[in-house]
């Protein structure tokens, strides 16, 4: 693993990464070309990672498959911008479309992991003619992540509690701006990477440091990662701010559930892992099911603060855009956790070349 002269990790052999610049951003990209490509597929990674992430997906592919993943602003080697949470992940889906707006590509294929699932499925809303198909990957449900309940995504509270900037580990984000490389911390980004983006059975990932790294160009901060954060009436007394990474996703700001009645209905692949620890109906980052299991003091109960569904909101969406005409295909693979595209590479290779075709 090197550092480019520019201070950019080098992409794997076979890849190429430049900087887009565009009225909006300095945009890092990794690319796989194709002589004659019959697709364009572009890959949007998830929070606390990057471009990186992609690369063994990317030379996976057919030859005459085009990729391309992107650096969301704050990540990787794009530009560090402000992050207006206001606009949920705008921010994030508008600097992917300026880009692809500079290359000229058309139409593709977008691949979305976690926040990237909820970027995607932004696009799919905003600019529904660059959107050929989607793949979502452990996706963030489409009412956000914490503050709703039931399929439906029932917003719990005006002021949401419990979501947003607030509820980060500070330790962890501490670790990331201090660079912190090693697992003697158990929220460093290496023992983050363990035991919440695979799954607890997962084998050693042979390109650890590398993930690590990627982790690790996370800009911290109130405009980027994790954002800022607001008293709130409700438990745990804060409730999302108006900047920063995790307030985009917040329930007040994003709701993108309303691709089920979009009139583009390109097809869509969801792939997650039985065991996500992060993405769930269960999730141990949902502070309201973190308070049911008795790590967060206070906890109001059930019929205040329950857990969220995430997968049952998923999938109450798609469900709704079948009855809509679109069409999708859920893939589950067992005991997998957060990251499908690492821990079941040929099998997630597999299913996403099928979509494809």
């Amino acid at each position: 693993m090197t550092v480019s002269e520019e201070g950019r990790i080098a992409p794997m052999e076979g890849l190429t990464s430049r900087v887009v610049r565009t009225p909006r951003l300095a945009a890092h990209v990794i690319e796989r070309e194709a002589a004659a490509p019959r697709h364009t597929v572009v890959f949007v990674h998830g929070n606390v990672s990057s471009a990186l992430f992609w690369q063994p997906t990317m030379l996976g592919l057919p030859a005459d498959i085009r990729a391309l993943a992107i650096d969301l602003r704050g990540f990787g080697a794009s530009e560090t911008l402000p992050v207006d949470a206001t606009r949920a992940v705008r921010d994030f889906s508008d600097d992917v479309a300026a880009v692809l707006d500079e290359l000229g590509t058309g139409p593709v294929e977008v691949v979305g992991w976690s926040m990237g699932g909820g970027v995607a499925m932004q696009l799919l809303l905003d600019r529904p003619e660059m959107v050929a198909g989607l793949t979502l990957v452990a996706p963030v449900s489409p009412y956000g992540f914490g503050g709703t309940a039931g399929p439906e995504g029932r917003l719990l509270r005006e002021d949401c509690a419990g979501t947003g900037g607030g509820g980060a580990n500070r330790a962890f984000v501490a670790a990331l701006a201090a660079g912190v490389r090693t697992a003697d911390q158990p929220v460093s980004p290496r023992s983050v990477f363990r035991t919440a983006y695979v799954a607890a059975a997962a084998e050693p990932a042979v390109l650890e440091d590398l993930w690590v790294e990627s982790m690790l160009t996370t800009a911290t901060g109130e405009d980027n990662y994790p954002g800022d954060a607001v008293p709130a009436e409700g438990w745990p007394g804060f409730g999302p701010g108006r900047r920063g990474v995790l307030n985009t996703m917040a329930p007040c700001w994003f709701d993108v559930s309303g691709i089920a009645e979009s009139e583009a209905r390109p097809p869509i692949l969801w792939v997650r892992g039985t065991e996500d620890a992060i993405v769930s109906d269960a999730s141990l980052f949902d502070l309201n099911h973190l308070g049911a299991l008795g790590a967060i003091p206070g906890w109001p109960g059930v019929e205040e603060a329950p857990a969220q569904p995430m997968i049952a909101q998923t999938r109450a969406v798609l469900d709704r855009y079948v009855a809509h005409g679109g069409a999708y295909r859920e893939i589950a693979f067992d005991g997998c956790g957060h990251s499908p595209h690492l821990e079941r590479p040929g099998a997630f290779l597999d299913a996403l070349v099928e979509h494809l075709g």
